[in-house]
């Protein structure tokens, strides 16, 4: 399951200049193309995680794969921006369940030892072999076969987990106390919405005008809402407030928020930088990132052998260092380079650092959550991730723009050369946050990583 949330996070992106061109889409309108999956993922992910727990999370992942597919092979015969915003839409709403059902049956199957983390390094390497799949078959699939197919490739791969999906067991008994806080997720979507909206509107408008300040005040209104929801529901609320009072859930999902603003942003740049200042081909950029994700595969292996030494906190801060320092690196770009020297070594050392987060971040992230709110905690997870996706790709795309001179090869990489730096200023934050916030030992993995070595 994971693999095919991955394949569809990085298939996109190397097709966006030949979708673009195909449907006639305006810059920042393109981005939405990214933004509307993330939204209605990550806003609806509380959502999905609560009814995974409340109906099931074998039945609730199989709705999600149905509703995945479908949108998929309907995204692929779009005609004009607007069906193909609503197709990315609709693939959200089915991964948001999928997601947080499948994190949570996995947590249920490995609680603690030594398989926890074999278990959650295999998901992390999952994680990356569907991203370098997607970044391949996106670039070869957009200039051979047509944009279309990077909709189309989820069909079959949707069957297939269909397929398996029937040999997982049921996962624990669900809970049906009260009935799920949909005001809740309203709330907490359309505030994500209006936020995002609010960012991209700068483009055009400024931070002080009216068209932005409107919007951006509304969001914050409805988030406000939605913490007084929570707070007062007598439903079963979408977040129980006192789980993120937990140190480990907290800090993991501050981490991982600040970890996927800066991922999809570097994706994005990269992507564009080798197409648009480089003049690489959609196929030949699908193997350019390809590194990358093999990079991820090989952090995580990292993660697993270190996880048996160190505590999940270590790791986070060691993976951390090591992937601001290749964000650092990418920040070096200009009209004037190359894929061997601008963009691979930084490539090797961002994804190595980025895959021996991947592992310990999940593992922490669920420490010490009941089984009853295992789902919740997966999808909270989940929903830091793309909502970290969604806001920073709005924030640092927009300032990348603004401060580009000119639509010239070195006006755009000064623009992609400045949002790289700025991903590893997020990074930096993420590893002060795991060095003051998480607890210095957890129970998340074997003995002896339960002590903190060099501390």
């Amino acid at each position: 399951m994971q693999f095919l949330v991955s394949l569809d996070l990085s298939v996109v992106n190397v097709g966006l200049p030949r979708i673009a061109a195909a449907l006639d889409f305006t810059p920042v309108g393109l981005t939405w193309v990214i933004h509307a999956y993330a939204l209605t993922f990550g806003g609806l992910l509380l959502l999905g995680g609560k009814a995974a727990d409340r109906y099931g999370h074998k039945r609730v992942l199989l709705i999600g794969l149905v509703t995945f597919g479908a949108a998929s092979l309907l995204g692929g015969f779009a005609e004009e921006p607007g069906h193909l915003i609503a197709a990315r839409a609709a693939q959200g709403i089915g991964a948001a369940a999928l997601a947080p059902a499948a994190l949570a049956l996995l947590t249920a199957t490995f609680p603690t030892g030594r398989e926890r983390v074999r278990a959650f390094g295999v998901w992390s390497a999952m994680n990356a072999a569907g991203g370098a799949f997607g970044v391949v078959a996106g670039g070869v699939l957009t200039e051979y076969a047509g944009w279309q197919w990077v909709m189309w490739v989820n069909v079959p791969m949707v069957a297939i987990t269909l397929l398996l999906a029937n040999r997982i067991a049921p996962g624990p008994s669900p809970s049906r106390s009260t009935r799920p806080d949909v005001v809740g997720a309203v709330l907490a979507t359309a505030g994500m919405t209006l936020l995002v909206y609010g960012i991209v509107r700068t483009e055009h408008n400024g931070w002080t005008s009216a068209s932005t300040l409107v919007p951006l005040t509304v969001a914050v209104v409805l988030l406000l809402a939605f913490l007084q929801v929570e707070r007062t529901t007598e439903r079963d609320p979408l977040v129980r407030l006192g789980l993120l009072t937990n140190r480990s859930v907290a800090g993991a999902n501050l981490f991982n928020l600040l970890l996927g603003a800066a991922m999809a942003s570097a994706f994005y740049f990269i992507s564009l930088y080798l197409q648009r200042v480089l003049h690489h081909g959609p196929a030949r950029t699908g193997l350019e990132v390809l590194p990358f994700a093999l990079g991820v595969i090989v952090g995580s292996v990292v993660a697993i052998k270190l996880g048996y030494r160190f505590a999940p906190r270590l790791l986070l801060i060691g993976g951390g260092v090591v992937t601001a320092s290749g964000f650092g690196w990418f920040g070096l770009v200009d009209a004037d380079g190359t894929f061997l020297a601008d963009v691979l070594g930084p490539s090797v050392v961002t994804s190595i650092g980025f895959g021996i987060c991947l592992a310990p971040l999940v593992s922490t992230a669920t420490a010490g959550v009941a089984a009853h709110e295992s789902g919740t905690a997966s999808g909270l997870l989940n929903s830091s991730r793309q909502l970290g996706a969604a806001l920073g790709l709005a924030a640092l795309g927009t300032t990348a723009h603004h401060f580009s001179d000119a639509p010239t090869p070195a006006g755009l990489s000064g623009g992609y050369a400045l949002g790289l730096a700025l991903c590893a200023a997020l990074l930096l934050v993420a590893v002060l946050i795991a060095g003051t916030v998480l607890p210095r030992t957890t129970n998340t993995s074997a003995p002896s990583a339960q002590h903190e070595r060099n501390t």
